[in-house]
């Protein structure tokens, strides 16, 4: 993963966060898939479902910022009929970048079904943003309307057998953070978090402020 610099102090988490798609950690498939598209994006609706803290949202970052579009993001729960026509009305201009609007919604699986039926036109030819790719994120699909689960291109983000992988990155970032040889058993940490990253990473800055002169 990147490390980029910033001028002032901030989580792990946050330091960590993944600027690139081949910057993640495992997530082979998603990385080989989203590489491809953003060589040669188009307009179209996504749908990335997997565990929590395994790079969903972030991807959607990597993405828009590989591909230099302009983002507009839902938060999770927010995504109403009114944020969708919000949404739109932006989309409806070109691009500040000059090239795609990119939008992304977060916890789609908590979207109302008033929602998930206005974005049915939004999501096939009938009444298209011009210029928009959709990066919606779920941890599962029970609760969606399957038409719009037909509208969108499904992305697995699986973190099995990812432990091996996130205890190897982690154990870089303890040395670079200033951490010493008596480290916590980071194989171990994945496997509690469930190879959740964003959760090793935190958990893993509490154990840098515990040593002497941490963080």
């Amino acid at each position: 993963m990147s490390t980029p610099a910033l001028a002032f102090p901030a989580s792990l988490a946050e330091k960590y966060r993944p600027v690139t798609i081949g910057g993640f950690v495992g997530l082979e498939k998603a990385k080989t898939i989203m590489g491809k598209f953003a060589a040669h994006p188009y307009q179209s609706a996504w749908l990335f479902v997997g565990p929590p803290g395994v790079g969903k949202t972030s991807m959607a970052l990597a993405l828009a910022s590989e591909i230099g579009a302009e983002v507009h993001h839902v938060p999770s729960q927010k995504c109403n009929v009114q944020a969708i026509e919000d949404v739109c009305h932006m989309c409806a201009f070109v691009p500040l970048s000059g090239g795609f609007h990119l939008v992304i919604v977060d916890e789609a699986d908590r979207m109302t079904p008033a929602a998930q039926l206005a974005l049915l036109s939004k999501l096939d030819a009938t009444a298209q943003c011009p210029n928009t790719i959709w990066i919606f994120t779920c941890n599962e699909t029970g609760s969606l309307e399957p038409r719009f689960l037909s509208r969108c291109r499904v992305v697995e983000f699986s973190s099995y057998g990812m432990a091996g992988e996130i205890a190897e990155y982690l154990d870089k970032v303890w040395h670079a953070e200033g951490g010493n040889g008596d480290g916590p058993d980071l194989t171990r940490l994945a496997k509690e978090t469930r190879n959740n990253v964003r959760d090793c990473l935190m958990r893993l800055e509490v154990e840098l402020m515990s040593l002497d002169g941490g963080r």
